[in-house]
């Protein structure tokens, strides 16, 4: 396994300069980084790539789409924006230095049209399908990441994820599960991961409170167990939002201080994934 830590526990903002997180992580003794493209131009990622490896680190990159690039929607001019930003961000990430590009890759976060999801999944299927030479090309993986109910009504559940990769009929296009997630929405855990075989790309880990791994009611064993079933040994990633009262917070609903300090935080976290994957 390769251990990384989300940048955006220390960022306010998710345009917040990156560099001076770099030392921080390197000196905590994770493997990588995983950073946000948002925010990010042609310029920053080369500069950003430069950085990482100065520091001695493998990074890994999250996007999102916005609302006016969806590869969901009715209209074909939106999805044409959408493929298009994904192309970049797939450039982005391989210019970064990044073979992972994972998220809310599927359609807008915090859009709902339960009505049509049928349809809106065979949209982003077939518009992540289209991707396929250009994942290629940049040698860079796509993970389709499953969320709660309340931050989207199209990809709730491991199989939901599965079942879109699947249909975009890309090796190129997998899923990324998240103990977070996979805590509300997921009866069985360790099946919920097993199923994911073959298509795991990304791991996420936090606890139920979005905090320190281990220190919550999230069931490790379970987690564990279907890694180990989905021969899932890959990037476990510590993506945790601790912090109150920053924009970036606000956008997670993070309303109170999970843990009082994120320096901390992810020191305990590296310590609970070693002892908990080996």
């Amino acid at each position: 396994m390769k251990y990384g830590i989300h940048a955006g526990l220390w960022q306010a903002r998710w345009t917040d300069e990156i560099t001076p997180i770099l030392k921080i992580v390197a000196d905590l003794g994770f493997d990588g980084i995983e950073v946000s493209l948002l925010g990010m131009s042609d310029e920053k990622a080369t500069a950003l790539g430069k950085a990482v490896r100065d520091h001695g680190l493998q990074v890994t990159c999250s996007d999102g789409l916005a609302p006016d690039k969806d590869i969901t929607s009715d209209d074909a001019d939106v999805r044409t924006a959408g493929v298009a930003y994904l192309k970049w961000a797939i450039e982005s990430t391989a210019r970064i230095g990044s073979r992972g590009l994972a998220g809310v890759v599927f359609a807008p976060w915090g859009q709902f049209d339960p009505l049509n999801k049928p349809t809106r999944a065979a949209r982003s299927a077939e518009a992540l399908g289209s991707l396929h030479e250009t994942l290629a090309a940049h040698d860079v993986t796509l993970g389709i990441e499953m969320l709660n109910r309340f931050e989207t009504d199209l990809v709730n559940t491991a199989d939901e994820a599965v079942s879109i990769a699947k249909a975009s009929r890309s090796d190129r296009v997998g899923v990324l599960l998240d103990t977070f997630h996979l805590n509300i929405e997921e009866k069985d855990i360790r099946a919920a991961i097993a199923s994911a075989k073959g298509k795991l790309a990304h791991f996420h880990v936090s606890d139920n409170d979005r905090g320190v791994p281990g220190s919550g009611h999230v069931p490790w064993d379970q987690v564990k167990a279907g890694l180990e079933d989905a021969d899932y040994e890959d990037w476990i990633v510590a993506e945790m939002f601790v912090i109150a009262g920053n924009p970036a917070s606000a956008d997670l609903n993070i309303w109170r201080h999970i843990e009082p300090d994120a320096t901390n935080a992810a020191r305990r976290a590296l310590a609970f994934m070693k002892s908990t994957f080996g």
